[in-house]
């Protein structure tokens, strides 16, 4: 993925105490990615590997849901997607 989690807006928040702990609350697509095992570890392994961190508490929620419009310009145009395009279109089939 060409894109960090920052600008794919996955991540909510970031609190940083003056002894070092660190609180990181995030989210991911969809509760069924393909990395929901993973990618919580994987921030938590980095964000640890500062010199400065104590310690580091992933908070993962699904509230509010992602979506894209919560991605960047940057990442959208990365993506191929027209930042000026609505993206919470949803088609529902069979309603």
């Amino acid at each position: 993925m060409p894109v960090n989690i920052y600008e794919l807006g996955l991540i909510y928040g970031v609190e940083v105490d003056p002894s070092g702990d660190v609180r990181i609350r995030m989210t991911l697509t969809a509760p069924n990615c393909p990395v929901a095992e993973t990618l919580p570890k994987e921030v938590q392994t980095k964000v640890s590997a500062i010199p400065e961190v104590r310690g580091v508490k992933i908070d993962l929620t699904w509230d509010p849901p992602w979506n894209p419009q919560r991605m960047s310009m940057e990442a959208k145009l990365q993506l191929g997607i027209d930042p000026l395009e609505p993206t919470s279109r949803i088609v529902r089939f069979g309603s």
